[in-house]
């Protein structure tokens, strides 16, 4: 047996533990503006507000570029394509580090946004090189894990960085990771390509795929719902569970710990089937999922059942997550070879596009409700997620055909 291939009967090998790492490092880039909001604020003379748009903005350019930085990585080679967009994340969070005024900090977080989300869905097509068929579900799990980490151990490290010596040193942090990253990836990365012989647009032909259109519904609907409440998850805490100033950032923590989970376990789903089928199992979850967010509305009265009801609803948070990247993964491997590093990031476009739905609807119903309606808002979307993986059952009988025949 060769070297490599002991290596990828390992789970946590070298390789793989760099990803997880990459995903790590995008995840605390991206979230560590939350932490350190204030302080950015105070530092360069402007207001919250007008640092909390950087969030926003973040979102609304990660999403459409993603797929289209994606399908377009796919015509070069992988690891110098990987290591040339890691190089353009570590000059945007130097500008970040080193950023004389909003403007700068804006065009730098639009550029670590252009690449992010192309980033994660390279990451993805790792897979069969890095590790074995058995572990192919995990890996993914593991992979959308590292963002939860971030949130879990990398923010609260980078704001603490950042109270102690000043906002630039949680940048210059992430810089001195990203350079020990980038030494790691050129020491243990596979070197080999599959790059893609059809065109750049008829890659897009994935898009007009049922499956695929309601995969993307399904983690649309799903994101949106969770971020309804999720944008509001520190007032909700304070107003609503009356949880004492000091402790927020305890609570958080342990928010995050919970959504670490739901990545993690929700690897076990997507083991259950191929193609569609692992995505069609998460509808009782989204049933579930639907009752517990309208029950949110009780903590106005209850303070105790919301802070457990708030931990249970970060578990549910990222359940769907690998079920829909093996439903993308695996239907682009049936009908649409050529188009693997887009349909790699679909998880990561459909969730943001939910993150930008879920929020704005939240503003809204905050705004115009109170907090205590966010909850039923959440339930709304997770119905029609409900919906949506419905209508992906007719396609499990013949998905399972199409692998007996393959397998015969």
């Amino acid at each position: 047996m060769a070297k490599s291939d002991v290596a990828k009967e390992r789970f946590f090998n070298l390789p793989v533990i760099v990803l997880i790492s990459l995903s790590f490092m995008l995840g605390m880039s991206e979230f560590i503006v939350v932490g350190i909001l204030p302080d950015i604020a105070a530092g360069l003379k402007v207001s919250e507000v007008t640092v909390g748009n950087l969030v926003s903005l973040f979102a609304f350019v990660y999403a459409p570029v993603t797929p289209l930085g994606s399908a377009l990585s796919a015509r070069f080679p992988r690891f110098a394509t990987h290591l040339t967009l890691v190089g353009v994340f570590l000059i945007g969070n130097v500008l970040c580090a080193f950023a004389s005024n909003y403007g700068v900090l804006v065009v730098a977080r639009i550029l670590i946004a252009l690449v992010s989300g192309t980033l994660v869905a390279i990451a993805m097509t790792y897979a069969p090189d890095v590790t074995t068929e058995q572990y192919r579900t995990k890996f993914i799990a593991w992979v959308f894990s590292g963002f939860s980490i971030a949130s879990v151990v990398g923010v609260p490290v980078g704001t603490w960085v950042a109270n102690t010596f000043g906002w630039r040193w949680a940048f210059h942090l992430v810089n001195v990771l990203t350079v020990v990253l980038i030494v790691l990836m050129v020491m243990v990365l596979p070197r080999n390509s599959r790059i893609v012989k059809i065109g750049f647009l008829p890659q897009f032909r994935l898009f007009f795929d049922r499956r695929i259109q309601f995969g993307v519904l399904a983690v649309v609907f799903g994101a949106a719902a969770s971020y309804v409440f999720y944008t509001y998850l520190t007032p909700i805490m304070r107003d609503e569970v009356h949880v004492p100033e000091q402790y927020l950032s305890v609570g958080l923590v342990i928010f995050g710990a919970a959504c670490l989970w739901s990545n993690l376990y929700g690897g076990k789903f997507a083991d259950r089937g191929r193609g569609v089928e692992p995505l069609t199992h998460i509808r009782p979850i989204y049933c579930a999922h639907a009752v517990l967010m309208a029950s949110l509305i009780v903590t106005h009265w209850v303070p105790v059942y919301g802070a457990l009801l708030l931990v249970v609803l970060g578990m549910f948070m990222y359940l769907q997550n690998s079920a829909s990247q093996v439903l993308y993964m695996d239907v682009a491997s049936q009908s649409h070879p050529g188009s693997l590093n887009l349909a790699a990031s679909l998880n990561s476009m459909s969730f943001n596009i939910g993150i930008a739905l879920g929020s704005a609807v939240g503003g809204l119903v905050n705004t115009h409700l109170g907090l205590m309606w966010l909850g039923p808002a959440g339930a709304i979307f997770l119905l029609c997620a409900v919906g949506t993986t419905t209508l992906l059952r007719p396609f499990v009988a013949r998905e399972r055909d199409f692998y007996a025949k393959q397998h015969a």
